[in-house]
Parts: C-alpha cells; sequence; structure tokens
C-alpha cells in the first residue's frame, strides 16, 4: 500500500514552499500536449540539488510513493502525467550550465537547462549543441526520452550525444555512469540505458554533452514537388548518393497551408522538402548543386537555397513552429500527434499507404518527417467531443504502427512510449521486452518511478 500523503508531510518539512499542493500548480503538471486528460498529481517538488533529489526519492521509497519527473512537459506520449497520482519532480530550479570544457568539446549541465539556452551560453566557443527536436525542452527531458529531431541525420541522437550522466535511483542512491573520454570499453553502457528510459529507472541529475564546432558554411535550402512520393525518392537519392545532409524535412501540402498563415510566409501550397547543408563553402556550394540536379530528375519545383542567416533562420523557425501552426489552423479540433520510424528503402510506401488512409477515413491531419532517417509524424485532428472520431485516429495510428513493425521499423522514432505506445512493446520485441522488465524490478523494485510508463509492471 502506498502511503502518499505521510510521504507529502516528509517531503514538505524537507523543501518548504518548494513542495506545492495547490491546484493551479498541480493542474499545470497534469497536462500534456495531445489528446490524454488531464491528471493531477498529488504534489509537485521543486528540488535545487542532487542531494534533495535524493532525500525525495528515499522518501517516496519508504512509503511507496509514485515519483514522475518533469522537464518542461513537451512530450506526446503522456510521459509526465501521474496516472496513478504521486510526486512530480519539477527539475526547473536546476538549471546551471556547470562547465564548458571548449579543448574536448563537451559541456556539462544540470538537467533543467533547455537546449537553447546551452546553444545561447556556447554562441562565443564556436561550438553548439546539435540535437534540435524543435520544441525548447530540458536537456534532462531530452536525454529522458531518447530526443532526435532535425539534425539527426548527420550529428545523431541524444543517445549518441549524451557522453556521462549523474543519476538518482529509486533508492536515493547517485550513480555516475560513462566519463568524459569520447569513448571507454570498462563495464556495460548505463549511460545507453538510461537514455531514453523516460524516468522509469532513475532521475537524471546532472549531463556530460558533446558538441559539435561551428560549420564554415552553413546553406538552408527549399523546393516544392508535385507529390509526396516524388520528395521522398529525392531524399532516398540524395542519401545513396552520399550527400552529407545536416537537416531534410518533409512538409505536406496542409502543413504547408498552416506554415504559411502562421509564419505569413508563401510557399506553394504543394509538398515540401526544407534542407540544411554544413561544411566548407565549396563544400556547401557542390551539395546544393547536386541535390538541384537529383530534384530536377523528379520534376521538383524551384530550388531556392541560400548562405544568409536571416533566410535560415526563417526557414527553420517556419519548421519549428509547424506543429502549433497546424493546431492554429484547426482551432476548434483536438490533435493527435504520432510517428514511426522505417527502413529508408520503405518510407515512400509508408507514407503513401498513411496519406491513402487519411482519405479513406476521411480524416484531417498532416505528415509531416525527418525524412533523412526514415522517421515521419502525423498530426490527426478531431472533435474533442466526439469519441468515436479520437477512436478513429487512434485506429489509423494504429495502422501506421503495425506497417512499421511489418517493415521491420518501430514505433516510434521519437515520440517515445510513455503510456500511448505501451501496448505495441511486446510486439516490438518480443523476449527481450522480459529482459527489460527484469531491469526495470532491479532498478525500481517497488515500481514507483514514472509507474504504467514504457514497461507496465502492473
Amino acid at each position: 500500500m502506498n502511503d502518499i500523503a505521510s510521504a507529502i508531510i516528509k517531503i514538505k518539512a524537507l523543501l518548504g514552499d518548494r513542495l506545492n499542493t495547490s491546484h493551479a500548480v498541480r493542474d499545470l503538471h497534469g497536462q500534456n500536449e495531445t489528446y490524454f486528460q488531464i491528471m493531477l498529481p498529488d504534489a509537485v517538488a521543486f528540488p535545487n540539488s542532487t542531494d534533495e533529489v535524493s532525500k525525495i526519492l528515499k522518501i517516496c521509497t519508504q512509503y511507496n510513493c509514485p515519483i514522475i519527473p518533469w522537464g518542461v512537459g513537451t512530450s506526446l506520449e503522456g510521459h509526465a502525467l501521474p496516472i496513478r497520482g504521486g510526486i512530480t519532480v519539477d527539475l526547473s530550479n536546476m538549471n546551471k550550465v556547470l562547465k564548458v570544457q571548449n579543448e574536448d568539446m563537451f559541456a556539462i549541465v544540470q538537467p533543467g537547462v533547455t537546449r537553447e539556452f546551452l546553444n545561447h551560453e556556447l554562441r562565443a566557443t564556436g561550438l553548439f549543441f546539435s540535437v534540435d527536436p524543435g520544441a525548447n525542452a530540458t536537456l534532462g527531458g531530452m536525454a529522458a526520452t531518447r530526443a532526435s529531431g532535425t539534425t539527426t541525420v548527420r550529428y545523431g541522437t541524444m543517445r549518441e550525444n549524451v557522453l556521462a550522466m549523474e543519476i538518482v535511483l529509486s533508492d536515493g542512491r547517485i550513480i555516475r555512469t560513462g566519463t568524459r573520454a569520447k569513448k571507454s570499453s570498462a563495464g556495460y553502457d548505463l549511460t545507453k540505458l538510461f537514455v531514453g528510459s523516460e524516468g522509469t529507472l532513475g532521475i537524471i541529475t546532472e549531463l556530460t554533452l558533446a558538441l559539435q564546432g561551428q560549420p564554415e558554411a552553413i546553406s538552408a535550402a527549399v523546393c516544392d514537388f508535385p507529390t509526396i512520393k516524388a520528395a521522398v525518392n529525392v531524399v532516398i537519392m540524395a542519401i545513396q548518393a552520399g550527400i552529407p545532409l545536416a537537416r531534410i524535412e518533409l512538409i505536406d501540402e496542409i502543413c504547408i497551408r498552416a506554415i504559411n498563415k502562421y509564419s505569413k510566409l508563401d510557399y506553394p501550397e504543394t509538398p515540401h522538402l526544407f534542407m540544411e547543408f554544413h561544411g566548407s563553402n565549396a563544400g556547401v556550394a557542390d551539395q546544393s548543386q547536386t541535390m538541384a540536379e537529383i530534384i530536377k530528375e523528379f520534376n521538383g519545383g524551384d530550388f531556392q537555397w541560400s548562405t544568409k542567416p536571416e533566410d535560415r533562420n526563417k526557414l527553420w523557425a517556419a519548421r519549428h513552429q509547424a506543429y502549433y501552426a497546424t493546431k492554429a489552423l484547426f482551432p476548434k479540433q483536438i490533435g493527435m500527434s504520432t510517428d514511426v520510424c522505417v527502413p529508408i528503402s520503405k518510407l515512400a510506401k509508408a507514407i503513401s499507404d498513411t496519406q491513402d488512409d487519411l482519405k479513406e477515413f476521411n480524416v484531417v491531419g498532416t505528415i509531416i518527417g525527418h525524412v533523412g532517417d526514415g522517421n515521419y509524424h502525423t498530426l490527426l485532428f478531431c472533435d474533442p467531443n466526439n469519441a468515436k472520431e479520437l477512436e478513429r485516429n487512434k485506429l489509423l495510428a494504429h495502422r501506421m504502427a503495425q506497417r512499421a513493425l511489418d517493415v521491420g521499423g518501430t514505433v516510434t522514432g521519437e515520440h517515445g512510449i510513455g503510456m500511448g505506445k505501451l501496448d505495441y512493446m511486446a510486439q516490438e520485441h518480443g523476449e527481450a521486452l522480459n529482459v527489460m522488465s527484469d531491469l526495470k524490478r532491479l532498478f525500481d523494485p517497488k515500481n514507483i518511478m514514472n509507474p504504467g510508463k514504457m514497461i507496465d509492471l502492473n
């Protein structure tokens, strides 16, 4: 039996006013970005240090009180919802960049630091942090959900860019994983285990992150296409040709319409690719020229590219605002966002099949994607008061997931499992899911760490 009330009393004595039980604060931490119902925690804790996190977890272990880590709440599969009540641990007060080691190209940060803030702090160093999921998420949350995004095709996901972490386990023990070296052959790779664990194994309280050097030249480009299939085929050929794409994003015609309205742009309302190339001045020009030639083979439209920072910023600001732009286009509808990732050779058919589903089921939705690595997203809309429409959208999401599994892909390349895709874990992982469950029991024997997410121990 859990005793949440006693845990709250003990944590209140530890944190004072930094344990908040007001309805307004609890409501804020019970919200999510998509279709899941609001779920309120019993209290929200705001620790200032790893030591305080450790003490909170010791108390929660003593009273079997559920613990839900919280960054800024931008996840899309209900990761931070307290489905069994308990204490939400908001890490926003732990927001310091502790160290930047220019020569070794790494930074040590607390989990509440956001990616935009880190890059702002790095602006004079000639370095940058590469993982860019669009939302200005916290780096702790990005590590917990193994975030990726627009630059993954070149620089990798959080899995490749987290070198080491400090983690507090459910019983309050503090461990360190990884080192500041670029590689190691010493022991099990616990860093990779905790990256993507979605708060189900422990709470991340410090991260050592790999940084990248700012390229000499950056070129941004945009091009329209008659069909999504033509755009995807350009991506496949570009990758096969070895063009080192830094970003390549697919946006369908409905999303382009939303972007035009939201960002006051005038792109043709047809599928588009947004692209970016990094390298030397000569290399960027050569990459852009080769891409232009490939685009011409697939009847692409006007290929526009620029090295001007203002043009790049305008393009990527529009891309990053696509989610909110599309929601603004359908203000009385509720959005359901989902994603899958497939081998690149299967991408064109996967997207085409999803388009066919949208037409067959008469669903309003958009398709966008980090198509350079086979990852695409849909944002499906319905009347929030119409349960049948929501179930219909869930059916389409299920069909996407099933087709991805059928071709050797995954039910999520970016959003993660949370509670929304829990039912697919057995099908995707088979017997390996039992091993994951054993690990969950080892690190969290009382099942208090974000229970009901990713691994359901009941």
